[in-house]
């Protein structure tokens, strides 16, 4: 017989809460990141 090997999630709740430091490295690299389109292509710069 197939044994079932996935858990009840609901009675086990994980804490994923992110690190500040790793808000703050998210948000100043999105604000720093530049997306230009010309001629069907996509050039990414890093605004630093």
């Amino acid at each position: 017989m197939a044994k079932l090997y996935s858990k009840n999630l609901k009675s086990e709740q994980i804490n994923m809460n992110p690190k500040t430091e790793t808000i703050d490295f998210l948000l100043s690299y999105s604000k720093s990141l530049s997306v230009l389109d010309y001629n069907n292509l996509k050039f990414e710069t890093l605004l630093n």
